[in-house]
């Protein structure tokens, strides 16, 4: 895959991310507040343990995102980080942060 193009994908997955991570968060609903109500509190902490959830599923992509630059930039973008065999474009296009094949891929998780 272009370099260039690698970096394209990259940088639209950590907006894609970041934007994401900046949308989470207890959110005003506009109700007024009745504060010892427990459905109210039950459904504020349902989704404030969602969203921490969430976050860290963003971080680890995040992590993801930045692996796949630091390869990008020593030139081993594309290329499985465990056999060093080719990885498809069609693979990158979908998956930016790919660091397997897809056969690995399933065999590690399988």
């Amino acid at each position: 895959m272009d370099l260039e193009r690698a970096r394209e994908l990259l940088a639209v997955e950590r907006t894609r991310i970041e934007r994401e991570l900046a949308r989470l968060g207890h959110q005003d609903d506009g109700e007024p507040a009745v504060e010892f109500d427990p459905a109210d509190l039950a459904s504020d902490l349902y989704q404030d343990e969602f969203d921490e959830g969430r976050a860290g599923d963003l971080r680890e992509q995040l992590e993801a995102v930045a692996r796949a630059e630091k390869r990008v930039d020593a030139g081993s973008y594309g290329l499985s980080v465990k056999s060093g065999r080719p990885i498809p474009d069609e693979r990158l296009e979908a998956v930016p942060t790919a660091e397997l094949t897809a056969d690995e891929e399933r065999e590690s998780t399988g």
